[in-house]
């Protein structure tokens, strides 16, 4: 317990799976919680169950204009924020390269990678108020290795984890850290396919709290020389 004390973090696609997950996790600790989402009756749910330190803002990440609202509010509530994580995403339509649409290239694009760019680049000015930060962006094993027919989904995933290492140096100056994640399959709202727990040494998906710990800790006062890494949760998937 108290292991985010004094954090405000803020947290994209919060309404439900991982995201949910992290929020109910970073509240338990001790962390002052800005929950976002498209989704406005599931998200604000969410933060009415937390009580008192967690918000929720209805908000479009792939939307530029409505990330600066969302850090403003966060700040007029709980103060700077200290903690990002960009969550919200999707793997979009399996499909061969043949088949893959302008449409639906950049569609994956904008939610996946454009908005991890857009709130990392919004949410400086609040962290260098703190004089610290760290921010989490949540990529997959799709941002370390291939996967077949999900060529937007893998563009884009690992666009964030060239866009962490970039943005962990330019940042290190002001002591803002930015870390990625790579979660294998995982028990969410999403089936997780027989032939996805089979491949995995572990033999079985992985829990969003299993995540949820390794994003605390990085968040948290116990990764502060931690940056600009990725670190892989996949029950060994990748390592074959």
């Amino acid at each position: 317990m108290g292991r985010l004390a004094g954090k405000v973090v803020l947290i994209t696609g919060a309404a439900n799976g991982m995201g949910e997950t992290n929020a109910r996790l970073f509240v338990k600790e001790g962390a002052k919680v800005v929950l976002t989402d498209i989704d406005e009756v599931k998200g604000q749910k969410v933060a009415e169950e937390l009580g008192e330190n967690a918000i929720f803002i209805k908000h479009d990440v792939t939307n530029k204009d409505e990330w600066q609202v969302v850090v403003d509010k966060a700040e007029d509530t709980f103060g700077p924020i200290t903690g990002l994580v960009n969550n919200a995403g999707t793997a979009g339509k399996i499909v061969p390269l043949e088949e893959v649409t302008d449409e639906d290239f950049y569609k994956i694009i904008a939610l996946n990678q454009y908005s991890v760019f857009k709130g990392m680049q919004t949410v400086v000015k609040s962290m260098k108020k703190a004089n610290r930060g760290s921010i989490v962006n949540i990529s997959s094993t799709s941002g370390i290795v291939g996967s077949r027919n999900l060529i937007p989904y893998v563009a884009s995933k690992f666009a964030v984890r060239g866009m962490t290492k970039v943005a962990a140096l330019e940042l290190a100056d002001f002591n803002i850290r930015v870390n990625s994640v790579h979660p294998g399959g995982i028990n969410t709202s999403q089936p997780i396919f027989d032939e996805v727990k089979k491949a995995t040494p572990l033999g079985r998906a992985g829990e969003p709290e299993e995540i949820a710990y390794l994003i605390l800790h990085l968040l948290s006062d116990e990764s502060t020389f931690t940056t600009g890494s990725e670190y892989v949760a996949d029950g060994g998937f990748t390592a074959q």
